[in-house]
């Protein structure tokens, strides 16, 4: 009966044969088995701690040329002929008032004579209608051109205020511009009513007609000098506002007129630390 081969037991001794005998210092190797790699456990995704567990940074890219970055948009300085003129976006006030001031001058021209020269004397900064109906009298009186539309007044009117206006806002030109039409009125004709009063004038010093935008216009003319970016331009437009002036103060046709219109100049002129700082703040680009 044949025996089976068993791999050997250390516990079990088979008997020796002492007739087989394997050479001495010989060993039998066995082919090894192929080792297949034991299958991953399956991850488990626990929350990771960001100071232990940092998420691995994308490389940075390369740093941009700093000649490449986008710069902002520059101001256009460059000074253009529609900037003398008012627009609706751009000088509302301004467009707006001038719309007023056409309007009344074709009304002075086309209409009735006696209406018109009733709205006149009721529009008067006179004495006479200061003391009764003064807001009537201030606020009717600016609705006016002296001259009508073919008046120097009437085109200083466009480049001042909108100049201005471009500068430092619609709502703070008015403001100039309503200070000077008020006080100088009221500084030419209190001293009037003073006079009348004291018997160094007769009482037809109370009723004269004057009316017109002649003194908030010089009072934006005062302002807008402070706040021209050209020192020469600044100068040359006082200069030149004051050479006319010193001609009417030689003529002396009309005495309150005369010494108004200096007196708003001087307004202005006075407001340079208010209009600069509101010209600061709104940080509107300055063409000229």
């Amino acid at each position: 009966m044949q025996q089976r081969h068993t791999p050997e037991d250390p516990q079990i001794r088979l008997p020796e044969d002492p007739q087989v005998r394997l050479p001495e210092a010989s060993s039998v190797c066995l082919p090894e088995a192929p080792q297949v790699p034991a299958p991953e456990a399956p991850r488990k995704h626990l929350p990771q701690d960001p100071q232990t567990h940092a998420p691995e940074s994308s490389p940075e890219p390369a740093a941009a040329d700093p000649r490449a970055r986008v710069q902002p948009p520059v101001p256009d300085r460059r000074w253009h002929l529609w900037h003398l003129l008012p627009t609706p976006t751009g000088t509302p006030f301004t467009f707006g008032y001038a719309l007023v001031l056409v309007a009344t001058s074709l009304y002075a021209q086309l209409g009735d004579p006696a209406t018109v020269g009733a709205l006149l004397r009721a529009s008067s900064t006179d004495v006479a209608h200061l003391t009764h109906t003064p807001v009537v009298a201030l606020v009717g009186s600016a609705l006016w051109v002296a001259g009508g539309l073919a008046s120097p007044y009437a085109l200083g009117f466009l480049v001042i205020l909108t100049a201005l206006e471009r500068r430092i806002g619609g709502l703070r030109t008015a403001a100039v511009f309503a200070f000077g039409h008020v006080a100088a009125s009221l500084a030419t004709e209190i001293p009037v009513g003073v006079a009348v009063w004291a018997g160094h004038l007769p009482e037809t010093s109370l009723h004269r007609l004057d009316f017109g935008i002649s003194f908030g216009l010089l009072a934006c003319v005062g302002a807008l000098a402070g706040v021209l970016r050209l020192a020469w331009l600044r100068w040359g437009l006082l200069g030149a506002v004051a050479l006319v002036l010193l001609q009417d103060l030689i003529a002396y046709a009309d005495p309150l007129t005369a010494l108004g219109h200096p007196l708003a100049l001087c307004l202005g002129l006075a407001g340079w630390p208010v209009v600069r700082r509101w010209k600061a703040a709104r940080a509107a680009p300055s063409y000229l």
